[in-house]
């Protein structure tokens, strides 16, 4: 139904509400053609075409009219004749050039195009999309931090992934390193670098990767309440997390990957390096600092969003947690692995109490009963017994 034919229907409905009202006398003919939106005189024009022709009275004659402007249906199969036997798969604009000058059409582009469409010859074009601006960078340094990944062969044979952590203000690359594949431990380690060197910063912006975040539907919203290892760890430093939709929606971060790509396979190549471990160390010493005194730049601000860290041990923020409960024989099941819970001088025992256990950045284990530490593991379940502190003086 069309928004015309509609529009006449409820005027109808709502005529026939204040029809009735006027003719009991509930009300006034002021107040039905208030009703209606009309004055008092179109209210007594409407009743006496009602009392003539019905309610079909009230309808506007020109919906069953014939518009004069409308183009004959022999001109409109002649314009669909010409396309489908000389132009056919032109686009409209090109056809429609054709259309003036070799054929002296008279109809305007928009009756072309729209005869074209309905006949099913030209497909509609995508609607353009909303102006986009560019962002401007993060005023303070620390505002705001990139992390994103790059798969490349950076050595012959060999496809690596390089992970960087930079500022969004600055362009300020904090940390830099080769991986087989990136992941959560390979983010939790960029987040760390950064931490060490800098402090807290406030937000960190990242693509839909699943180590970053529960993505329901393929190419849909994120889930912001289903947290990921990674954004549980966010949450719990106050890092607030911001995903990006789009590879031009971090094109900063996007754009850094160039001049990597552009010169670290050849530098690598000139010094001879074809293993990992090599390659992260010239990372770190030779290609980020001179990389960060060519490309970074001061932010507009002076000052720093970069807040110390103080809250103790960043393994134990920087890492998995599972919870898991204590057995009868005061030992934990995790991933195949039994971890006995040594003896507690405070407690008797845990069993059956709630636990949490942490995998740490190098492969270690703990096990935590609220903030209580019972006792840390290595990658394969042995106790590690702490370490002593040896009083100084």
């Amino acid at each position: 139904m069309s928004r015309a034919r509609w529009l006449q229907e409820t005027k109808q409905m709502r005529f026939i509400e204040a029809y009735e009202g006027y003719q009991c006398k509930r009300l006034s003919q002021e107040d039905a053609a208030q009703l209606l939106g009309v004055c008092s005189r179109t209210f007594r024009r409407y009743m006496c075409r009602h009392d003539e022709s019905g309610l079909d009275g009230l309808l506007d004659k020109r919906l069953n009219q014939r518009s004069h402007r409308k183009a004959p249906v022999d001109e409109v199969m002649k314009l669909v004749d010409l396309y489908t036997g000389r132009y056919s798969g032109w686009n409209v604009k090109h056809f429609y050039q054709w259309y003036q000058r070799e054929h002296d059409g008279q109809r305007c582009y928009s009756w072309v195009k729209k005869v074209l469409h309905n006949e099913g010859l030209v497909k509609p074009g995508r609607k353009r999309g909303p102006h986009r601006k560019r962002r401007e960078p993060a005023p303070l340094e620390g505002m705001m931090i990139h992390q994103d990944g790059s798969t490349h062969e950076w050595v012959p044979g060999c496809q690596w992934d390089l992970i960087v952590t930079m500022d969004d203000a600055t362009n300020h690359h904090y940390s830099m390193f080769f991986v087989e594949e990136e992941g959560t431990w390979s983010s939790f380690r960029g987040v760390e670098d950064v931490i060490h060197d800098k402090g807290l910063f406030c937000s960190l912006y990242t693509d839909r990767g699943s180590h970053y975040w529960t993505t329901p539907e393929a190419g849909g919203k994120v889930d912001k309440v289903r947290l990921t290892q990674f954004g549980q760890a966010m949450k719990r430093l106050g890092i607030q997390m911001i995903e990006a939709y789009s590879p031009e929606a971090r094109g900063r971060s996007e754009r850094a990957f160039g001049p990597h790509q552009g010169r670290l396979p050849h530098e690598l190549a000139l010094h001879g390096i074809t293993d990992m471990a090599a390659a992260n160390r010239y990372l770190n010493a030779i290609y980020q600092p001179a990389f960060n005194a060519e490309f970074s730049h001061p932010s507009k601000q002076s000052g720093s969003g970069f807040v110390p860290w103080i809250g103790g041990d960043l393994d134990d923020y920087l890492c998995q947690r599972y919870e898991c409960k204590v057995g009868k024989d005061n030992c934990v099941r995790f991933q195949k692995l039994i971890l006995q819970i040594p003896e507690d001088p405070s407690r008797y025992h845990y069993v059956k109490a709630t636990v949490q256990v942490l995998r740490h950045l190098d492969g270690t284990l703990s096990v935590m009963h609220g903030p209580r530490r019972l006792a840390k593991y290595d990658a394969q379940g042995h106790f590690l017994k702490p370490i002593k502190k040896q009083a100084v003086g």
